[in-house]
């Protein structure tokens, strides 16, 4: 499931996707923020997650636990394209949309996120955010799926530029794997965030604000 704003049409089009155990609701701060500049923003729950009934026990593949963004991305019309922004592995969504739906897409946004040309090769552990909010809501989600998660090499690889958000206090990537990580997939821009593991919990606004940056960077649709 997947909830979406309206704009003016003068603002752009963000997807917001959200890591392991999460769902569309951690982005609800950096929605109501986006959506009061007029910018277009749709966070869909990715299979077994959110508000998404699935029971992720039953996911066995990456393909299945993901094609909520591929569904949202699908559905598009046929001119319009979208800054894609990915939490944490949500990133490995990124990936895939890069090679799914180049045409979709301005830019994608990774965020402390896992941004691997092929799939993960050592996932991170994951910890758990002590705001109250995730408490209650975290849910369990499909490792096996997720860490199965592998992308075919493709030209489409170059044709989406990225842009990667360093969390600067991240216990879950750490400085070393996020430098490591860009090394050896190389952005268009990187950008620093002071910030744990959820810039969108701990510093939401500089996260906007960056947000932001991107858009007027790379353009409207």
């Amino acid at each position: 499931m997947s909830t979406s704003s309206s704009s003016s049409g003068s603002g752009s089009h963000f997807v917001l996707v959200h890591g392991a155990a999460h769902g569309a609701w951690c982005w609800y701060r950096i929605r109501c923020l986006l959506e009061c500049t007029g910018h277009k923003v749709t966070c869909p729950d990715l299979c077994g997650s959110g508000i998404d009934t699935t029971d992720p026990a039953t996911i066995s593949t990456f393909a299945e636990y993901n094609q909520p963004l591929d569904d949202t991305l699908s559905a598009l019309p046929e001119d319009e394209k979208v800054i894609l922004v990915g939490h944490s592995a949500g990133g490995l969504s990124l990936t895939a949309a890069i090679h799914n739906y180049p045409h979709k897409l301005l830019v994608a946004v990774f965020v402390g996120a896992a941004m691997y040309k092929n799939g993960f090769d050592t996932p991170p552990s994951v910890k758990i955010n002590d705001r109250t909010l995730a408490a209650m809501l975290i849910r369990p989600y499909p490792s096996d799926a997720i860490r199965r998660a592998r992308f075919p090499d493709g030209k489409e690889t170059d044709t989406v530029p990225r842009v990667y958000m360093k969390t600067l206090h991240d216990r879950c990537y750490s400085q070393e794997k996020q430098d490591e990580m860009i090394q050896k997939w190389p952005p268009s821009n990187v950008y620093e965030i002071d910030s744990d593991h959820f810039p969108m919990f701990s510093n939401p606004y500089d996260f906007f604000g960056l947000l932001l940056k991107v858009a007027n960077e790379f353009g409207c649709n």
